[in-house]
């Protein structure tokens, strides 16, 4: 047995796309931005390097979050990859590596609120979320 689980947070690099199969289940198809920090060997600098990864949420999940996402969207996902292989309408092979997600949190605030809960509900009055961390980086940003 192995395991397959994988924890990303980033933005959503365009709006999501809501779409149901022929037996009437949701699938909601994000794309996020997750960057990642690397040294540039030329100028000694440490840059952003974004990776795109694909996720899909399927379910009444995906009919609820669809509401609330967009592009630009902050998020942190849970879930697991899967590959899927296919062959092109030019006969090429092609393949590649999605999360099926688990789990959602929405990390940026909707319309001036606070972010919500990963099912899509609105935060209760109660509810202020994490007290911040103190950042001991001395000011450098933190890679994701």
């Amino acid at each position: 047995m192995g395991i397959n689980r994988v924890m990303i947070s980033g933005n959503l690099t365009r709006d999501p796309e809501l779409r149901s199969t022929g037996g009437g289940l949701s699938v909601l198809k994000l794309r996020m931005a997750v960057n990642d920090r690397r040294k540039n060997a030329t100028t000694g600098e440490w840059e952003d390097a974004p990776n795109y990864v694909d996720v899909t949420i399927f379910g009444a999940r995906a009919d609820a979050l669809a509401r609330f996402l967009h592009k630009g969207s902050k998020v942190a996902v849970e879930g697991k990859l899967r590959w899927s292989e296919w062959e092109s309408s030019a006969g090429e092979k092609r393949s590649k590596i999605e999360v099926v997600a688990d789990e959602l949190e929405l990390m940026s605030a909707r319309d001036g609120g606070a972010p919500s809960s990963g099912d899509g509900s609105a935060p209760s009055s109660g509810d202020e979320g994490p007290a911040p961390v103190a950042d001991d980086l001395g000011g450098e940003e933190i890679p994701f």
